[in-house]
């Protein structure tokens, strides 16, 4: 497996020779353009990650996981998973931290370890995702984009804690 990157880079650099193509031009021209994209993206990433960090460290989360937690016991939804819901959005890993620890509590086989797998898999890191394309294509007015994209990883929340319901038996 540790031969594939070495194997592409030379047929890559095989096919360059075939085609006379200059590959170490092409190579620099196309780290110039990656590095014009990290420049144009770099605040707004800097900006993403100041307000995951203030978010954590505030405690919002965990105050907002407390106000919903009761009404998720009533509907069914496993409390464990109220706060890795409302962090999956923002940070990825956060998200998979928080996993890691319904895991260590609950159990991976567990109903809530299992929503928390399948909402792993089935959301989007959504206010990374807008950030990064949008900020490398330049635009700048998400319209509607971020209300939508909540939504969907709100249905994915969800949908996946009523499949796991089902397909346990719960």
């Amino acid at each position: 497996m540790e031969a594939v990157i070495p194997f592409v880079v030379t047929a890559l650099c095989v096919w360059g020779l075939f085609k006379k193509i200059n590959i170490f031009d092409s190579f620099v021209e196309g780290a110039k353009e990656g590095m014009a994209t990290v420049k144009f993206i770099a605040p707004t990433m800097i900006a993403l990650l100041v307000a995951v960090g203030t978010l954590r460290a505030s405690g919002v989360l965990n105050r907002l996981s407390e106000l919903i937690q009761p009404l998720c016991e009533r509907l069914g939804f496993p409390s464990e998973l109220v706060p890795m819901a409302l962090l999956r959005p923002v940070s990825g890993s956060g998200a998979t931290a928080l996993m890691t620890g319904i895991f260590e509590h609950s159990g991976p086989d567990s109903f809530a370890g299992r929503c928390a797998s399948v909402v792993a898999g089935s959301t989007e890191t959504t206010f990374y995702a807008v950030t990064m394309y949008y900020g490398a294509a330049g635009i700048r007015r998400i319209r509607h984009t971020l209300i939508s994209a909540l939504t969907a990883d709100f249905t994915a929340v969800v949908v996946s804690v009523l499949t796991v319901g089902l397909l346990m038996g719960i």
